[in-house]
């Protein structure tokens, strides 16, 4: 202990700090994680409310090849179920499985539109490469999470054998980076085909990356509990283990020169290395470079102008739901994770250049316009359905279901309607609209069974997370990402121009999700190791 005695901080109790924490507590070294909300978790908590449970982030837990040799090699138990996706339109629906995936989602579209037959068979040839590739990727336990001097068996004869179709796995998805949109343009003329497939991503996703995702609705996982329980199990550990936790406790200064982080409540602390977390804007926002050498104060004031021209991802809106509807209601349709698409018309303009429009025009745009601009868009939109007790019978009461009820939302719209002082009246007719929507469809006298609805805006996932623009993915993609996005750079992508300091989570690398958050956190705690050393 004697050698390691020098303290790191990490900002940011989300997984990426999570992550970092454990790591550099396992290995011995001295290490406070602080945090600003009451229980670390970030983007994946989970909360009870009369009985049911909800997941306030993820809706289920992407194993990715991570999360359980991670598990493992910590020596954390945490029961995890299968997490079986189904994908919905109108009132098709059909479950995945991973033998048939491909099939069943191409027997899907030809039945939505037999018009465009030759033009699917050469999408799903496209989504069979990604998704190959993808399966390549996660296909074994990560090496990070694995002993390689001990396990020689799994180097040899796992390991060696995968680095060379990963290369090539990874050569051929940094090729296939343009937006998701255009790649189908060029595949289909069909508007409402691309559609339905492209709005279940984020705008302009690239193409490897949004296609790939097929894969990864086959390998979710969800602990019993809820998504909570994974956070509040590192948690445990890193006690364990001795590190440090304060929790509500928010960083308002960074000053590396003098090596300390100044909380809200006046107390100061120092640090060794300090690994952040946290949204990294803010970090820029909050930096006092007073005392550095001008080279390094002339780096970091062109990295912040950088970073702070940029913005976040699209946000989503979130309504929970607790119905007084038995769970065989909701069984008999699909399995406890859903993605659900009232009409196969597709958003199109609806969520491109008419938002665009209103957004642009906002303040000369009668309040009837905002509210006919929902209408069309709840009744195209996909929805994200996650239904806990599917997966476990004791997350709701006997007789009741609950239900998260999620959708893409653009932040900018949200936050000029709280400018305009109608928030909770927005609020409520997006509820109205959810509601009734789902009602008309594949949940029939949904609305008329509500116990009580609660909702979760992009301006809440900002203030509880501290996330910019209510981002869960960190970067747009429409316009070009200021930070590392190729996944052979990612040990890099953790550095910043601030002595001492190291960056992780869904800020310090794009495409953003659970695995980067974790691999992210565990490059920073590595490198903060080998600056001790």
């Amino acid at each position: 202990m004697s050698d390691n005695n020098q303290r790191t901080i990490v900002v940011g109790g989300g997984m990426s700090g999570l992550t970092a924490a454990v790591y550099l507590a396992r290995a011995g070294h001295d290490v406070l994680l602080l945090e600003k909300n009451k229980e670390c978790g970030g983007l994946l908590s989970s909360f009870s409310r009369d009985g049911f449970t909800f997941d306030a982030g993820a809706r289920a837990i992407l194993n990715a090849g991570i999360v359980r040799p991670m598990l493992k090699e910590l020596e954390i138990e945490l029961e995890m179920v299968d997490s079986p996706v189904s994908i919905g339109v109108e009132n098709d629906v059909i479950n995945l499985d991973v033998e048939t995936i491909l099939d069943d989602y191409r027997h899907l579209l030809e039945r939505l539109y037999p018009e465009s037959i030759s033009d699917i068979e050469k999408i799903i040839s496209k989504i069979e490469r990604s998704f190959k590739d993808m399966a390549i990727l996660y296909g074994i336990d990560n090496p990070y999470f694995r002993d390689m001097k001990k396990d020689r068996s799994f180097l040899l004869k796992e390991v060696l054998p995968w680095m060379g179709k990963f290369m090539f796995a990874l050569r051929r998805m940094n090729k296939n980076n343009e937006p998701v949109e255009s790649h189908l343009e060029k595949l289909t003329s069909n508007q409402s085909l691309i559609d339905i497939i492209a709005q279940h991503f984020f705008r302009e996703t690239p193409t490897a990356f949004a296609l790939g995702y097929f894969y990864t609705y086959t390998d979710y996982r969800y602990p019993r509990g809820g998504t909570g329980e994974l956070p509040r199990a590192m948690v445990r550990k890193i006690l364990e283990l001795n590190g440090e936790i304060k929790t509500e406790t928010e960083i308002i200064e960074v000053n590396p020169s003098e090596k300390t982080v100044r909380a809200s409540d006046g107390n100061t602390y120092s640090f060794d290395h300090l690994i952040w977390s946290a949204d990294l804007k803010t970090l820029y926002r909050i930096l006092d470079t007073n005392g550095l050498d001008e080279d390094v104060t002339h780096e970091i004031s062109e990295r912040k102008e950088s970073l702070l021209s940029k913005r976040g991802c699209e946000s989503v809106y979130t309504m929970f739901v607790g119905v007084d509807m038995p769970l065989e209601s909701f069984r008999s349709i699909s399995n406890g994770h859903f993605f659900y698409t009232p009409l196969k018309t597709g958003l199109n303009e609806t969520h491109t250049s008419e938002l665009d429009s209103l957004i642009e025009n906002f303040d000369s745009v009668p309040k009837k316009q905002v509210l006919q601009w929902l209408d069309r868009y709840f009744q195209l939109t996909t929805y994200e359905i996650s239904i806990p007790a599917l997966r476990n019978p004791e997350l709701s009461p006997e007789g009741k279901t609950g239900l998260v009820i999620s959708t893409l939302f653009e932040y900018d719209l949200i936050k000029k309607i709280k400018d305009a002082l109608w928030y909770d009246e927005f609020r409520a007719e997006v509820e109205n609209r959810m509601l009734d929507n789902l009602s008309n469809s594949i949940y029939p006298g949904l609305k008329d069974k509500v116990v009580f609805k609660a909702s979760s805006t992009p301006l809440s996932i900002e203030s509880v997370v501290g996330s910019s623009e209510g981002a869960i993915v960190g970067w747009s993609y429409k316009s070009p990402v200021p930070v590392v996005s190729e996944l052979r750079k990612m040990g890099s992508a953790v550095k910043t121009p601030i002595p001492d300091v190291y960056q992780a989570g869904q800020w310090a690398y794009s495409p953003a999700g659970l695995p980067t958050a974790i691999l992210t956190g565990w490059h920073a705690a590595q490198n903060a190791m080998k600056a001790k050393r």
